[in-house]
């Protein structure tokens, strides 16, 4: 059990914190995870970092193009952003499927990310919009992608914890004739993991897709992109007959392993192509509209 909860006044305070701690400092921002994780053992902790007095780590903003979330950000925030509504809507509908209504007003959307759940509801979503996080350290500053913060092993996060902080997501707005979306598989209507989860987003000139990026999870140790399908989208009009055809294809990126809770391997990967046209066809209509 943690000796010290401290509450850094900004982020330089907050990395000084965690850098100074030996490994032995965790962030917590929601906690809905990290508190069960001590509780069960699983982390040996001396220090508590609460981000609650960082102002605009709790903002949604956009600037240039750009829609910033800071580390505060709750899932019910992001759910109910009009402005996410519009020029990210993926976003929007994954964190609206995370958890329970009580687990998205604490837990942040940071926090899903950095826990590395194969099948995040927000972070299939973020992959799909080509969304990068900024992490920071006492080395300094830098960006990555959403997929090259997961590691090579299941739940695994190339972000150091005890060392790092991510203080930003920077997700593209929306532009004109762009549009995406999110669907599940569940087994239930509430508090159930997915089955299979697919985030879409499409870019449009006229009846043309110029651009397609498809997100899928949990089909490997993090989430993947259907880059086959992608590129079959890309330069093709928007035929049903077409979007089937290249629904297909998702299956050429698809690898999940049997679960006593998900399923077998064969079925998901029997309906991930159902799941993808259904993504797509939304993402698409969200583009004309």
């Amino acid at each position: 059990m943690w000796q010290k909860y401290l509450f850094p006044e900004d982020v330089k305070e907050a990395v000084s914190i965690l850098s100074s701690s030996n490994g032995l400092a965790r962030v917590i921002a929601g906690g809905t995870d990290l508190m069960l994780d001590i509780e069960g053992g699983r982390h040996v902790i001396e220090k508590l970092v609460d981000l609650s007095r960082i102002e605009e780590l709790d903002q949604i903003r956009e600037e240039n193009g750009i829609i910033k979330i800071g580390a505060n950000v709750t899932c019910t925030k992001v759910a109910t952003s009009e402005l996410i509504q519009r020029k990210a809507p993926a976003l929007s509908q994954g964190a609206r499927k995370l958890g329970s209504k009580q687990i998205r007003n604490i837990a942040t959307i940071v926090g899903n990310v950095v826990r590395a759940q194969p099948a995040a509801d927000t972070a299939v979503p973020l992959v799909a919009l080509g969304a990068v996080v900024e992490v920071v350290s006492a080395n300094g500053t830098r960006t990555m992608k959403i997929l090259d913060t997961y590691g090579a092993g299941f739940a695994e996060s190339n972000i150091d914890s005890t060392s790092e902080l991510v203080t930003f997501l920077y997700v593209p707005a929306h532009g004109e004739q762009e549009g995406s979306a999110y669907v599940r598989l569940d087994k239930r209507k509430a508090l159930s993991l997915p089955v299979l989860n697919v985030a879409c987003k499409i870019s449009l000139a006229g009846e043309t897709i110029k651009a397609a990026s498809i997100a899928m999870g949990p089909v490997g140790p993090g989430p993947r992109r259907a880059v086959d399908a992608e590129n079959a989208l890309a330069g093709s009009n928007t035929s049903a007959e077409n979007i089937h055809s290249a629904a297909q294809l998702v299956r050429n990126q698809c690898d999940p392993r049997n679960s006593l809770v998900r399923g077998s391997k064969r079925y998901r990967v029997a309906v991930i192509s159902e799941l993808a046209e259904r993504a797509i066809l939304q993402a698409v209509a969200c583009a004309k509209a």
